[in-house]
């Protein structure tokens, strides 16, 4: 796992020690992912999520206090599993440009892989204010979002991203489109050429993202590239 452990969600009815009750749990969040996709939040029960299961409603809520605190699990549990996969993919010897567009092209990927279903719920419940589980919820999109901040800070020590706005506006500049599209096609729920519009769209944020003097920029990013260059070329002659 990257970075630092999620916050822990409030405390369930009882918490899984042995191995039984483990699985039981794996089992609880499964099932709730895959009702909580098909129906939203609003329409999906505890009563149907225990019936998949072939137990009680009265063992749901032996783990989970409610149905609010299942979902919060799930949608922790995906961005566990999303922040983990961005931190194992992303190109550690690339420039700013390529772990950009790898970012980009990941974020539309996790979601739209997962289906259209799971991608409204992180879209809609994950951030959802008005709860006790809110402020574990917002910490989990804060590591989520973390990769690309670093990137955003790095390309602005380098010369390659402007430096005249905050980093957090910025983040807000690729992730605001990046959720329209994502919306898009969730609301017509129809399937997405990913690489393609992750292409097109990484194309036009960093347009966007580009100092004022453009010129400038692209020497940086020259410098950028001979530079890797040349550390690729003396590893391949370092000896073995």
């Amino acid at each position: 796992m990257s970075e630092t452990a999620h916050p822990v969600l409030p405390a369930s009815r009882r918490q899984p020690a042995g191995r039984k009750s483990q699985q039981r749990v794996k089992e609880i969040l499964e099932a709730g992912r895959a009702v909580f996709s098909e129906k939203g939040y609003a329409r999906a029960t505890t009563a149907e999520i225990a019936q998949r299961l072939g137990i009680s409603e009265a063992t749901v809520f032996s783990y989970f206090r409610g149905k609010r605190e299942l979902c919060a699990r799930v949608i922790g549990d995906w961005y566990d599993e999303s922040i983990e996969a961005i931190e194992a993919g992303l190109p550690r010897d690339g420039t700013v440009h390529q772990q950009f567009a790898f970012i980009v092209r990941m974020h539309l990927q996790l979601m739209l892989e997962s289906g259209t279903g799971i991608c409204e719920l992180v879209l809609s419940e994950g951030r959802t204010r008005h709860h006790e589980l809110s402020e574990a919820l917002v910490e989990m999109q804060r590591r989520y979002t973390a990769p690309l901040m670093r990137v955003l800070a790095r390309g602005q020590e380098c010369g390659q991203i402007r430096s005249d706005m905050p980093l957090r506006l910025l983040r807000s500049l690729v992730f605001g489109p990046m959720e329209h599209v994502l919306w898009d096609a969730t609301l017509a729920n129809r399937r997405t050429d990913i690489e393609a519009t992750a292409t097109q769209l990484a194309s036009v944020l960093w347009s966007a993202l580009q100092p004022p003097n453009v010129e400038l920029a692209a020497l940086a990013q020259f410098s950028q590239d001979v530079g890797e260059a040349m550390r690729r070329l003396e590893r391949e002659r370092a000896p073995r």
